[in-house]
């Protein structure tokens, strides 16, 4: 399958990076190249780009992309908490960092994968193919409990428990094998009232899912408490999140290295010694224009926040 990937707010992260043609610059969820075409662009033939991504199919795509470029430029089958990797690769500093979260275009185009709801599929969800635990697992195997808190937690679906309800008492007759057919129950499980205004009303429920099988937000945690400090001084890392709970993670981080200081409230001068190694570059996250709503409305809900290294 063509990987037909767009970009979302191409020119602000590329701007956002500032990027220094010999410089090092990792993509941490490269996906089909569209980001790193920019970032390879802006660089010399001692320029490097470190292209990573969980997906084999996403590297494959990218290296085929950016085979056009003189950078030099190293392809890690890893995710993008790996950071020893990330390191590794690089062997030194670097001087951007970026994270494109979330689900890619070909992952969701590429109907065989079970990312979407709006084609039928067998429920996968796995973005890292060699990993063992998918979607049909989830739905299939995790109590009526368990269910409710991912998808309440993670979709933030406010019908978390009748969903989970119908899911259970469904399998009971038969597993739950397919995208189609787990549409089919969370239509079911939502009042008709609710389902006539708003988003697909299986969006939450497939966002909740997806996240569990990945395991999303640990490696967002966990990233974005580590990448930082493999930045030279000055080097940016620009981090687009897709839904609030990625966006409240890449904020409240941010924000513990922006002031890190630990002493209590009450003490009128900062003892511990802690000093930011970062400086805001943006205030308010950065949002999609109407331009490019028009034309990539799957740009609607992303925010760009970046920070820099002193």
């Amino acid at each position: 399958m063509e990987f037909r990937h767009v970009p979302v707010l191409y020119e602000e992260v590329i701007e956002a990076l500032d990027i220094k043609p010999d410089g090092i610059y990792v993509d941490g969820t490269v996906g089909g190249g569209g980001h790193s075409s920019g970032i390879c662009s802006k660089l010399s033939q001692n320029g490097t780009l470190i292209a990573v991504d969980r997906d084999t199919d996403a590297l494959e795509a990218a290296e085929k992309r950016l085979s056009e470029y003189g950078c030099r430029k190293r392809f890690i089958h890893a995710n993008y908490s790996d950071t020893d990797a990330i390191a590794d690769a690089a062997g030194d500093k670097v001087q951007g960092i970026l994270l494109d979260l979330g689900v890619s275009s070909f992952q969701l185009d590429n109907a065989e994968r079970g990312f979407s709801y709006m084609r039928d599929a067998p429920l996968d969800m796995r973005m890292n193919e060699d990993d063992v635990m998918t979607a049909y697992d989830v739905v299939n195997t995790y109590s009526e409990k368990e269910l409710a808190r991912i998808i309440r937690e993670y979709g933030e679906e406010q019908w978390a428990s009748r969903i989970a309800k119908f899911i259970v008492n469904t399998r009971q007759d038969a597993p739950v094998e397919t995208t189609e057919a787990l549409v089919d129950i969370i239509k079911a499980a939502i009042p008709a009232k609710a389902r006539r205004t708003g988003p697909h009303p299986a969006k939450r429920t497939f966002q909740a899912i997806r996240i569990e099988v990945n395991s999303e937000l640990d490696h967002l945690r966990k990233a974005v408490e580590k990448l930082p400090d493999l930045l030279a001084p000055g080097g940016r890392i620009a981090i687009i999140t897709f839904h609030s709970l990625e966006d409240r993670i890449v904020k409240t981080e941010f924000q513990r290295r922006l002031n890190p200081c630990i002493c209590p409230k009450e003490f009128p001068v900062c003892v511990c010694g802690r000093v930011a190694d970062v400086r805001k570059i943006t205030g308010k996250p950065i949002t999609a224009s109407e331009e490019e709503l028009e034309d990539n409305p799957r740009a609607r809900s992303a925010k760009l926040r970046v920070i820099e290294k002193i």
